[in-house]
C-alpha cells in the first residue's frame, strides 16, 4: 500500500485526487493539508510514502520551502510536485528542493499513477517535457564547457559518495545518515550512474579530488 498525503490549498482539488487515488487499491491518501505548514506537521505525524505538493499556496507556507524542510526531517518520503507552472524555473526549484519529481496539473490521470508509483520505490519520475528540459539545460552547458557530472549530485548524494570512499557499508551509512539501508542503496546507485562510474576505487578517486573526505 502507497499512503499518501495531499497538500493543495484547494479543496475542490484535494476532493478530485483523493477520489481518483483511493479508486485504486494499491493507494491510499492518509491525509490533507491546505498549506505548506500543515503538511510539515501532519507528514511528520503519518510518514506517508508519497507527498503530492502543489506549488503555489498563497496562504501560508509555499510548496518549494515545504519541500525543502520535509526533506530534511523526513528524507525517506518521496515529494512529487504537482504543479501548472510548465517553464525550466520551477522544474529546477523543484528538484534543487529535493523533489523526486513533478506532474503538471494538465497531465492525464495515468501520467500521475506512474509517477505516484515510480517515486514511491524511491526512483526519481519527471515527464517526457520536463526530461527534454533538462536534457536541453544539460546540453547547454555542456557547449559551454561546463561537464562536470559531479555538479549534477545532491547534498545527500555527495554525503554517501564520502562514506563510500571512506570505507563505511552500505548498513553503516544508513546508521549514521539515520535512513534505510534501501535509501542508501538507491542514493548509491544514482549517484554511479550520474558520475558514470562502475567501481569504489573511481568513487574513491573522485571524492579525494572533490575533497569530500574531509566532509
Amino acid at each position: 500500500m502507497i499512503t499518501i498525503l495531499l497538500c493543495d490549498d484547494h479543496a475542490v482539488v484535494r476532493m478530485g485526487l483523493k477520489m481518483l487515488l483511493n479508486h485504486h487499491p494499491e493507494m491510499e491518501v492518509v491525509a490533507e493539508a491546505s498549506e505548506g505548514n500543515e503538511a510539515i506537521k501532519k507528514s511528520l505525524e503519518l510518514k506517508p510514502d508519497v507527498i503530492l505538493m502543489d506549488l503555489s499556496m498563497p496562504n501560508g507556507k509555499d510548496g518549494l520551502s515545504a519541500t525543502s524542510e520535509l526533506k530534511k526531517m523526513l528524507p525517506e518520503s518521496a515529494i512529487l510536485i504537482l504543479t501548472m507552472h510548465d517553464d525550466d524555473e520551477y522544474l529546477f526549484r523543484a528538484i534543487q528542493a529535493g523533489a523526486s519529481g513533478s506532474v503538471l496539473k494538465s497531465a492525464p490521470h495515468e501520467e500521475l499513477l506512474t509517477a505516484i508509483r515510480t517515486v514511491s520505490t524511491g526512483e526519481a519520475y519527471l515527464s517526457p517535457v520536463a526530461t527534454k528540459k533538462l536534457m536541453e539545460e544539460y546540453l547547454g552547458n555542456v557547449q559551454q564547457g561546463d561537464t562536470d557530472t559531479f555538479n549534477l549530485l545532491s547534498d545527500r548524494e555527495k554525503e554517501v559518495l564520502a562514506l563510500i570512499a571512506k570505507g563505511y557499508s552500505n548498513r553503516e551509512i544508513a546508521e549514521q545518515l539515520i535512513i534505510s539501508v534501501k535509501t542508501v542503496e538507491t542514493h548509491r546507485s544514482n549517484l554511479m550512474e550520474k558520475l558514470q562510474m562502475k567501481t569504489r576505487p573511481e568513487l574513491v578517486n573522485i571524492a579525494l579530488k572533490k575533497g569530500l573526505l574531509g566532509m
